[in-house]
């Protein structure tokens, strides 16, 4: 089993930053590949971003240059810093971990709110 914690997000205003953090643990050796989705109040879960454990980079074309994803193997966390925000960036931000053995796992999703 892979479980993730999100940490990192809040209140910021348009054009400021933040930082999440992703922290995984359990099976960690199956993972191949870490990534974002977002939520907005109704709306689908979206695609942000994703890292593969080679280092291997994609995102969302809404967020490209203003957003980056990376990963730190040794602590098995993955982040998303968030430049330039926007208020249509506001939504609830999910980890996810993609295993070998555990298909595709979540985390309990971290809040954004971007507003002045």
């Amino acid at each position: 089993q892979v479980q993730l914690v999100e940490s990192g997000g809040g209140l910021v205003q348009p054009g400021g930053s933040l930082r999440l953090s992703c922290a995984a643990s359990g099976s960690v050796f199956s993972i191949f590949a870490m990534g974002w989705y977002c939520q907005a109040p109704g709306k689908q879960r979206e695609f942000v971003a994703r890292i593969t454990n080679s280092g291997i980079t994609n995102y969302a074309n809404s967020v490209k240059g203003r957003f980056t994803i990376s990963r730190d193997n040794a602590k098995n966390t993955v982040y998303l810093q968030m430049n330039s925000l926007k208020p249509e960036d506001t939504a609830v931000y999910y980890c996810n971990a993609d295993s070998t053995t555990m298909g595709r796992s979540w985390g309990q999703g971290t809040q954004v709110t971007v507003s002045s």
